[in-house]
C-alpha cells in the first residue's frame, strides 16, 4: 500500500511554521509527524503540499494509496484501522478526515459515497502553532515508548545524578557530564551523539535529537524539544526547536516554538505571561488579524532562517515570519513579518539576495547545501508574505 500525508485544512494555522515545509515534517514531541507515521507503517510516505513545496516535498502516486492528514499523529490503534481501510472507506474524526482509500482511477473524492467510520479514541492532533508546544509534553511520551520499546539505554555515566532513571534513554554515542536529570514527570530522551555538559539542570519531559547539546549549567524544564543539531543555554521552559537552531547563551525562552536555521543572540529573553495575566493573543495569518489562543502562557513563535541579536526582547505572544533579522534596544512589534530587517525602531525590508548569503554560510556550518530548491521555496515566500511588509 501507498501511504501519502497531506497538509488539510489546518495549513494556514501552522504558519510561519508551514511556509518552508509541509505540515507532516513539524517537529513535536521527539520526532516529526512525518517520522512517526512512518515508524508505525514501516514504510516511507510521500506528500501532498502546496504546489511551489512540492518539488522538495513531491507527491508518488501508486495505484491504491491511503491519503492521510498529516495534523493527526499516529498511534497503535488508528494506524490498525488505517491499514484495514478498502475502496470507498474513510476514517473520521468527528467531521474531519483522518484518513481515506482511492485509487489512481478516481478523478475525484466524494465522502457521501464512502463508507465513513468514526475514530472514538483520543488522538493528538496539531491544529494550531501553539499546540506544537502545549501538546508536547504527550508528544514526548508517546515517542519515547515508540522509539524504546524492546531497547536497552547506554548506562547512564558515574557523577551524573538521576531520578527515576528508568525513564532516561541514552542513545549510542550520547555525552553526559556531571548533570542532574529528573524523570519524576516525564520521560528524558537523549538521542545520538547528543551532549550533556557540565552542571545542567534537567527536569523531564525532555527530547535531544540526534547532535543536540546542553551548554555549561543549562536548565531545562518540562515539554521541552531540542531537534537534531540544536544547541541550547540558560532557561527554557516548554519550548520546541524544529532542528539545527541555536540558543546557545544565558536568557529566557518559554512556551515557545523556534523553526530550523534560526538563532537567538546572548541574553535573549521572551516574555510567556502579560503583566495582567490575561489571555494571549497571537497573529492570525487567515484573519490579517490577532486572535485569541485560549492560553495564559504563550511566548515566541519564529519561523524558520529567522535570527535575533544580544539583549534582544519579546513581548508575550510574538511570532516572527520567515528570514526576519531582528536587533537593537525595546521590545519590537508582536508580529514581525517574514524578510524584516530591524527592531523597535523600526524595519525596512531584507532582500532576498542578503538571506540566501547568510543561509549558504549557514548551512555550510552543518554540512548541508543551500541549493536551488530552498532558494525557490524562499524566494516564493518572499512575494506571498509582501502583503505584511508595510512598515
Amino acid at each position: 500500500m501507498n501511504y501519502i500525508l497531506f497538509d488539510g485544512s489546518v495549513r494556514n494555522a501552522l504558519l510561519p511554521f508551514t511556509y518552508t515545509k509541509p505540515v507532516a515534517d513539524l517537529r513535536v514531541g521527539i520526532l516529526t509527524i512525518r517520522e512517526k507515521w512512518e515508524k508505525y507503517l514501516g514504510l516511507t510516505t510521500t506528500t501532498i503540499t502546496e504546489e511551489y513545496l512540492e518539488e522538495k516535498y513531491p507527491m508518488v502516486e501508486l495505484s491504491e494509496n491511503i491519503l492521510i492528514n498529516a495534523s493527526f499523529c499516529p498511534n497503535a490503534s488508528l494506524v490498525k484501522s488505517i491499514q484495514r481501510l478498502s475502496k470507498n472507506e474513510a476514517i473520521f474524526k468527528g467531521e474531519e478526515v483522518i484518513a481515506f482509500y482511492t485509487t489512481d482511477q478516481q478523478e475525484e473524492v466524494d465522502f457521501d459515497n464512502y463508507k465513513q467510520i468514526e475514530f472514538n479514541e483520543d488522538i493528538l492532533q496539531i491544529k494550531n502553532t501553539w499546540d506544537i508546544f502545549s501538546l508536547n509534553h504527550i508528544a514526548i511520551e508517546e515517542d519515547f515508548a515508540l522509539l524504546t520499546k524492546n531497547r536497552t539505554s547506554l548506562p547512564i555515566p558515574e557523577g551524573v545524578q538521576c531520578i527515576h532513571k528508568e525513564n532516561i534513554f541514552i542513545e549510542e554515542g550520547a555525552k553526559l557530564t556531571f548533570a542532574t536529570l529528573n524523570a519524576t514527570n516525564g520521560p528524558i530522551y537523549i538521542g545520538k551523539n547528543a551532549e550533556i555538559m557540565e552542571g545542567c539542570v534537567v527536569r523531564g519531559p525532555l527530547a535531544m535529537c540526534e547532535n543536540s547539546v546542553l551548554k555549561l549549567s543549562t536548565k531545562i524544564y518540562e515539554a521541552t524539544t531540542l531537534g537534531p543539531y540544536c544547541k541550547v543555554g540558560g532557561e527554557v521552559n516548554n519550548s520546541v526547536l524544529m532542528g539545527y537552531s541555536n540558543k546557545g547563551h544565558d536568557g529566557f525562552l518559554g512556551n515557545s516554538v523556534i523553526g530550523e536555521w534560526c538563532n537567538l543572540g546572548a541574553d535573549t529573553n521572551n516574555s510567556n505571561l502579560k503583566n495582567n495575566y490575561a489571555e494571549v493573543k497571537l497573529w492570525d495569518y487567515e484573519t490579517k488579524r490577532f486572535a485569541k489562543t485560549g492560553l495564559q502562557f504563550c511566548g515566541l513563535m519564529m519561523g524558520d532562517h529567522s535570527k535575533c541579536g544580544i539583549n534582544t526582547m519579546f513581548n508575550t505572544g510574538t511570532v516572527i515570519g520567515v528570514s526576519s533579522n531582528i536587533f537593537g534596544s525595546g521590545f519590537p512589534r508582536n508580529f514581525v513579518p517574514s524578510f524584516s530587517w530591524g527592531g523597535a525602531s523600526g524595519f525596512t525590508e531584507y532582500k532576498t539576495n542578503k538571506v540566501f548569503e547568510v543561509a549558504d554560510v549557514v548551512m555550510k556550518r552543518r554540512n548541508l547545501t543551500f541549493d536551488a530548491i530552498e532558494q525557490r521555496i524562499l524566494e516564493h515566500v518572499f512575494e506571498e508574505t509582501k502583503q505584511y511588509r508595510n512598515y
